[in-house]
């Protein structure tokens, strides 16, 4: 018996991807006189998510001529640390660096439980370890061929993708789920700010007692030498997230102590590749001791008494608010940037205080629910992990 069988559960096997698996050759030279619809480049996938959210449509001109049905598996040949993965739904014609992946015996390999053998770390590992190029890696077929995995016998397969099934039919759930609850605080924000009157529109510059402020940005450490500081990434979804944002670097104590942040600060992003990220602000609540602020982030002390900092966070980085902001925006060698000015000079509706905190309660509830869905959906993802490792371990682990 083979070293690598030892370990299987009994009815397992290994096998070789390319035994069980074949490569669609399918093509279409007139995808629009063959009555296909719709095309899929690899931007139409998404990491990790076996649906098909998205698509083009083939009369507005396509040059793909690889063909693929209902229930065939998509798998993103280049790059594939994206983990790029889904099952058609539909029939269409896709960018030849899609492979198109279906079972050979369906009484031998259970096409459902093909895009899990695809989704597994093993397989991604062995497609990127075969991988040539070095702008744009693609592995091949005769590679993919090569990959050895455990199939279990038919009666296993199918309880294995009843499982998995199940765990994909939650995470859906949460996520429609969590796109229901960031509507509602969306849409509930921005009834509540059309409601203001315009005399209650203020300047930020009439809002913060001083500043607002550029940050300080030393040379960094891996020695942990000095004051911890930020990186931009640390703005994120309204809030500031220290953990896994984190460096130091040496400052002066008069340095330390001028831009350290406290409670209730606020965090503007001042420059970023990605417009759609400059502007973006969070609230400081639990950052290091001593922590300061680079210097690509502007800070904002609001007046408490005239506007409360989580409010004037949450309305900032609404959409209505934030694409007021951005607009001011100027572009320097691919980094667009806003100014002080353009801060102190960029309005805010600020209702009564009373009407301000209401809101906030409300807000916060809808923030509590978003974060249980979080939760959930991370312990399915968790689950899903334990079952894909199940293929990989040959049953080993007790699925």
């Amino acid at each position: 018996m083979p070293e690598q069988n030892k370990t299987l559960k009994p009815g397992w096997r290994r096998v070789k991807f390319g035994d069980v698996v074949r490569l669609s050759k399918a093509r279409s030279q007139d995808p629009l006189a063959d009555g296909f619809e719709r095309y899929l480049g690899l931007e139409h996938l998404e990491p990790g998510d076996l649906r098909i959210r998205s698509w083009g449509n083939v009369a507005d001109g396509v040059t793909f001529t690889n063909v693929f049905k209902p229930g065939q598996v998509l798998f993103g040949k280049r790059r594939a640390y994206q983990r790029k993965v889904a099952v058609a739904e539909f029939a269409g014609v896709c960018s030849g660096d899609i492979y198109v992946l279906e079972s050979k015996d369906a009484s031998v390999l259970l096409p459902e439980l093909l895009p899990f053998i695809c989704q597994t770390d093993a397989f991604f590992e062995h497609a990127v370890g075969t991988s040539a190029g070095s702008l744009s890696p693609r592995t091949n077929w005769t590679s993919l061929a090569d990959f050895e995995f455990n199939l279990p016998l038919m009666d296993e397969q199918h309880r294995i993708v009843t499982l998995l099934d199940s765990i994909e039919e939650c995470l859906i759930s949460f996520a429609e789920a969590d796109l229901a609850t960031r509507t509602l605080e969306n849409s509930h924000l921005e009834d509540v700010l059309a409601s203001v009157s315009v005399e209650r529109v203020i300047a930020v510059e009439k809002l913060v007692p001083h500043g607002p402020k550029n940050g300080v940005s030393p040379k960094a450490n891996a020695d942990e030498r000095g004051y911890p500081t930020l990186s931009i990434g640390a703005v994120r979804d309204g809030r500031i997230v220290a953990e896994g944002n984190t460096k130091y670097a040496e400052i002066s104590e008069a340095e330390a102590a001028a831009f350290e942040l406290k409670t209730n600060d606020v965090l503007v992003v001042r420059g970023n590749g990605n417009k759609l990220l400059v502007g973006k602000s969070g609230l400081v609540d639990a950052v290091p001791k001593g922590c300061f602020y680079p210097d690509l982030l502007i800070r904002l002390k609001f007046d408490k008494a005239i506007i409360r900092p989580e409010f004037a966070v949450l309305q900032w980085n609404s959409q209505s608010t934030h694409n007021r902001l951005i607009s001011r925006a100027k572009s320097t060698n691919g980094i667009w940037k806003i100014n002080g000015a353009d801060i102190r000079q960029h309005e805010l509706k600020v209702p009564e205080v009373e009407e301000q905190d209401a809101l906030l309660v409300e807000m916060r509830a809808i923030r509590a629910a978003r974060k249980e869905i979080s939760t959930r959906k991370t312990e399915a993802q968790k689950l899903k992990q334990h079952a894909l490792r199940s293929i990989e371990s040959g049953g080993a682990n007790g699925i």
